[in-house]
């Protein structure tokens, strides 16, 4: 691809066509997310974004914004336009109809059925078309969509509290609260924005946590369309869950229970009684529940479990972003649980590294985020049982 010619007006109109496409952070998969302005003149007469599967592309919806000031006009998209008939037409297609002269672009789309095509067919119907700018954030943007399209499953994302000392509970096992209302209303946020939420039992038996975005709908670029809940997801082997549940209540939010091939047949059918769905699988491994996430189309998975299935999933390479809220406490307690339980590595440079850090204060909490390295990602502890 052509090396973009970045401009601060180029780099404006990109951030703004991100800030549009995190308006349906959350609601688009398997699709990306994707916004896109339409420029003439240096006014922006038309702009839109892509609001769900099956729904126009963001291009369609700016191009009927804009109307027929689109004829030598400017079209920003984060992500590269389509050249394919899925559930709806080439965009590609529709931006030549409407007489647009340039076309700048976030990112080339990873998926194979487009993955450069659209601006191939672009540039040889003679529109100029300039590529990567603002790419690395329009890459973090869509991770989620990135991965799955790359991996087959959807991107993980590992969220804990922990007191400065780095316990998520006392030796009683009591963790209400670890962190602020307002960390708590960050993981709201972040809920929002993942298509499913896992845990294991044992948080279902011990918190009886309701997994909601609590009517948080506020995105990275600022509030999303619409107020909505992830998929609650729940490990366990053998279905020994308590009958009654917050998780239980599928009004609120869908719930499925991943199990072994030998659940307790009693607790099945009465999940099941209650709308909750059940999958037996032959092995209960966080990479068989991934992977059948991913075949449910969905992008983002947000591991909020306990100190063993948080290992597991990582040994796995089923975390590659990591969330952690650090609250300014000390707790103490040689037994009192942690973040991440045993993962076999007896010397400090066998640690995982994280990189990409970024560090914020969330009311008196601090939050740090980073990426496992890419070396780690497909890393497997044979030592490791399933769950």
């Amino acid at each position: 691809m052509t090396e973009a010619r970045v401009s601060p007006e180029d780099q404006r109109w990109m951030q703004r066509c991100l800030a549009l496409a995190a308006q349906a952070a959350g609601q688009t998969a398997p699709n990306p997310l994707v916004g896109s302005v339409i420029v003439r003149d240096g006014i922006a007469v038309g702009e839109g974004y892509h609001p769900q599967a099956g729904q126009p592309h963001a291009e369609v919806f700016a191009l009927r914004a804009a109307g027929d000031l689109a004829q030598g006009a400017t079209l920003y998209v984060n992500l590269e336009p389509c050249n394919h008939t899925g559930r709806t037409p080439p965009c590609t297609e529709a931006i030549l109809a409407a007489g647009i002269r340039r076309v700048v672009v976030g990112m080339v789309d990873p998926d194979p059925r487009v993955a450069g095509g659209g601006i191939v067919r672009l540039r040889r119907a003679g529109l100029t078309v300039d590529v990567g700018i603002e790419e690395p954030a329009c890459q973090r943007l869509n991770e989620g969509f990135v991965h799955r399209i790359l991996h087959q499953r959807p991107f993980g994302i590992l969220k804990y509290a922990m007191t400065l000392d780095g316990k998520i509970a006392t030796t009683s096992g009591h963790s209400a609260w670890v962190t602020s209302p307002a960390a708590r209303r960050e993981v709201h946020r972040l809920r929002s924005r993942c298509d499913a939420v896992i845990v294991g039992g044992n948080t279902v038996r011990r918190d009886n946590p309701h997994l909601t975005s609590h009517g948080q709908c506020d995105g990275p670029f600022g509030p999303v369309s619409d107020h909505r809940n992830p998929l609650r997801v729940v490990m366990s082997r053998q279905l020994d869950l308590p009958a009654a549940a917050h998780l239980w209540d599928v009004t609120v939010a869908p719930t499925v229970v991943f199990c072994g091939p030998d659940p307790n047949p009693q607790q099945h059918e009465t999940l099941k009684e209650q709308g909750v769905e059940i999958l037996s699988l032959p092995v209960l491994t966080p990479q068989a529940v991934m992977a059948n996430l991913g075949d449910r189309g969905h992008l983002c998975a947000l591991w909020e479990c306990g100190g063993q299935l948080a290992a597991l999933a990582i040994a796995a390479g089923c975390v590659q972003k990591v969330w952690a809220f650090i609250a300014p406490k000390i707790i103490g307690g040689a037994t009192a649980p942690s973040p991440v339980a045993e993962l076999g590595f007896t010397q400090m440079t066998d640690a995982l590294a994280l990189d990409k850090l970024s560090c914020q204060p969330i009311g008196p909490d601090y939050l740090i985020t980073g990426y496992l390295a890419h070396s780690h990602q497909a890393q497997q502890n044979d030592h490791l049982n399933p769950l």
